[in-house]
Parts: C-alpha cells; structure tokens; sequence
C-alpha cells in the first residue's frame, strides 16, 4: 500500500475525501452559505447561488471572493457555513478507521473548512484520534487550497520535507500544487479509476487505498 513510499506525514483533505459529502453535508453548507449571500448581499436566492459558485471557482472558496469584492469579514461566514450539524447525517465507520489504522505515517487534516467543521466530522465518523493537527482555512490568511505557498508553509511547521509527504484530496487542482510543492499524491475520486491521470496513488474512495 504505502510502503513504497518513504513517507513520514500524511496531509488528507475532509469533505469528500474522508467521507463522500453528497450524503448532505454539502448541500446543507451550501444553502447556508446561499443565504448569508442573500441577507448580506441584498440578493435572490438564484443570485445568491450563482455568485457562490463563481467565487468557488474563482478563488477556491465563495470566502474568499467574498473578502475581495465585498470587504467581508471572513469568521462570520465561516461559523454560518459550517453551521450544518454534520454529526446527524454520518456514523462511525470500522473501514474507514482500519485504513487509518493501516497508515503508520503522522497524519494531518487539511481543509478550505474550519477546524469546529473538521472536529464535528471526525468525532462523528470516530476517527479524531488518528489525527495529530487539524489546519484549516485560517492557516494562511484564510487563503484557500489550492495555494502553493499554504502548502509549503504547513509543510515548514510540521518540519517535513515535501518528498516525505503525501497528500490525498478529491480535488486535481490541490493535486497539482502538492506534486508542485514536492509532494506525493493521491487522488480520491469515484472516477479514479476510469480516467488516466499524473498522481501517484488513486482510489474510488478513502477506504480502497488500503487495496492500493
């Protein structure tokens, strides 16, 4: 599985890599964050949404083209968002804790999230104790994955060097700036199997590395 790898840290993503965020998870940020924009914005609702994917897709996180266009403060939108209670739609999953348990690496979680959302999930999933550090989206002026410079910085506090990291996210974009910065990769995407790609590892779902 990972043994080929010389890889002391593990950096994994949450939503969508840890656990497939279309159970609700997703849908309830997104309707919270749809209308923090309306309230705050003067917007309809299908505005509202339209601006919250431009900016996502802009900037790596509605957030933060929120901050540069509109001078927002970034906690307030942050606590709503992720105000969703996601420990109602998930459960513990023995897999999911096997895979960990196989991953004799220090492992971090990474996320554009918060570290309340991040605490949430893996006390809900029954994993938070696999963890050693949780950084979110504060790590770096509330810049967003994917940023090069974010990377290499949690690479520096982690005292790592990037040839000994593996990152694992659903998102080919945060992919690409790991292999970038040094780091190895792996993809995690229900499609990984089906379309050729340039990353190190890839698996249909979190618990399929163990396969891997």
């Amino acid at each position: 599985m990972f043994s080929k790898f010389d890889i002391s840290l593990a950096v994994i993503d949450l939503d969508n890599t840890l656990y497939a965020a279309d159970n609700g998870v997703f849908a309830r940020m997104d309707k919270k964050m749809i209308s923090y924009i309306q309230r705050e914005l003067g917007l309809n609702k299908a505005d509202a949404d339209v601006l919250r994917i431009k900016y996502w897709k802009q900037y790596g996180s509605t957030l933060k083209g929120l901050m540069v266009h509109h001078g927002h403060d970034a906690e307030p939108f942050l606590l709503e968002a992720h105000d969703v209670d996601a420990h109602e739609l998930l459960q513990p999953e023995p897999s999911l804790q096997a895979v960990l348990q196989a991953m004799p690496m220090r492992k971090v979680i990474h996320t554009n999230g918060t570290k309340e959302h991040a605490e949430t999930i893996l006390k809900a999933l029954a994993i938070r104790d696999f963890f050693a550090e949780i950084y979110d989206v504060r790590l770096n002026a509330y810049t967003p994955k994917p940023c090069v410079d974010t990377l290499k910085h949690l690479f520096a506090l982690e005292n790592v060097a990037a040839e000994h990291v593996l990152v694992i996210d659903d998102m080919p974009a945060n992919l690409a700036v790991a292999k970038q910065a040094g780091a190895k990769t792996a993809w995690i995407s229900p499609q990984a199997l089906n379309q050729p790609h340039d990353w190190d590892m890839a698996a249909e779902s979190f618990v399929d590395l163990l396969m891997k």
